[in-house]
This record gives C-alpha cells, structure tokens and sequence, in this order.
C-alpha cells in the first residue's frame, strides 16, 4: 500500500506580504487570482484536506477542491506574537526571540514550541501513513516545514532553513510510514512570488 500525499502552500496575502505572523488575513486579490488560475492544473486525488486557516480554505476553494479541514493541520500557535512582524516582536522582546529561535524546546510567546509542533504534525503523519492513493492538503507554509523535518529525520533547527514560496506544491510518497519527499513544484499556470515569511508564517 502506497500513500501519496501533496502538500499546497497557500497564495499570498497581506499577513505574508506584511511579514507578519498569520492572524486569520485572507488572501489578496492578487493571490486570490493566481490560486484560480492554477484551479484546473491539479491532477485527480481521492481526498482533500485544509489546515482550518482563513488563507488555506480560501486557497482550497480558489483551487477547485472540496477539503475537509484538519484540526491537526493547524498552524503553529504563535501566542501573544500572533498577528505582529518579527520585527517588531524582536525590537520589544529580544531574548524571548532570540531563545525561541535558538531552542526548538522554547515557546516564550506563550503558544506552541517548534518540537511541539514537528511531533503534532508527525502524528497526523503517523496516521495517515496506511491512507491508500491520492490526496491533497493545502496547508500552512510552516506545516510543509514540519514534514520535511520529520520526513528527512533532520535535526529540529532545519526548520528555520526550509522555504515555501507561497502556491507550490511538496509531495510525499510511502509505504509503512517511510515517506520519500519532492519539494517545492510551482503550481501550473500560477507564477508564485517566492516571498519569505516571518518564521514560521
């Protein structure tokens, strides 16, 4: 049995383009259109899912699926820092920025730690691992990091070095929960802005 899994960033919106972490921002008009115009580009799959973020649903939709959202495949809790720049948050609190990105075990924002997060996203991993055929997630840029982090069995830091433009597409295939990975395929038709958001977007 064979699981085949791709993974969509979402298209860009005003947090993204703000650098700020996500705070529920839908997507612009610019990202809206560019999700609609790679709508037909998608190969058929046997399922669909969404992280419950405003961008992702309104990415899914724009695209043409009918996903079911995923509780597991929500993003990062940013805490406090939700819905601020990295800029700012380092300019008011220098240390609590400095530990968290040092120590993937620290969550000085009062929400989810970088490990807390790889492990939530490695059990929803765990459980579809015997999910046999297609399916398709859009998903948060920071989810897709996850994966790569747990499917490569990297060190937890490589989060920090992983980038997902905004509309790619990174797949995952296994069989008893051994995933092989292809990153980063541009949607078709959809000329995604590499943008990098504040870590984790």
């Amino acid at each position: 049995m064979t699981s085949r899994v791709t993974l969509i960033s979402p298209a860009i919106g005003l947090a993204l383009r703000e650098a700020r972490f996500d705070d529920g921002c839908p997507l612009d008009a610019s990202g809206l259109r560019l999700a609609q115009a790679a709508a037909g580009t998608l190969r058929a799959v046997d399922r669909a899912w969404v992280s419950p973020s405003v961008r992702c649903r309104e990415t899914a939709e724009a695209l043409g699926l009918e996903a079911v959202p995923i509780p597991e495949l929500t993003g990062l809790d940013m805490g406090r820092w939700r819905g601020a720049s990295l800029s700012e948050v380092s300019a008011r609190e220098p240390e609590a920025v400095a530990l968290w990105m040092a120590d993937p075990g620290s969550a000085p924002h009062g929400g989810e730690s970088v490990r807390e997060f790889c492990d939530r996203i490695d059990a929803w991993l765990t459980s579809i691992a015997r999910t046999e055929g297609r399916s398709i997630a859009v998903v948060n840029p920071e989810v897709v990091r996850a994966v790569a982090v747990r499917v490569l069995r990297a060190p937890e830091p490589a989060f920090w070095r992983i980038d997902v433009p905004p509309l790619t597409a990174t797949e995952i295939s296994g069989r008893s929960g051994r995933w092989n990975l292809r990153l980063g395929q541009p949607l078709g038709g959809a000329q995604s802005r590499s943008a990098r958001p504040p870590e984790p977007s």
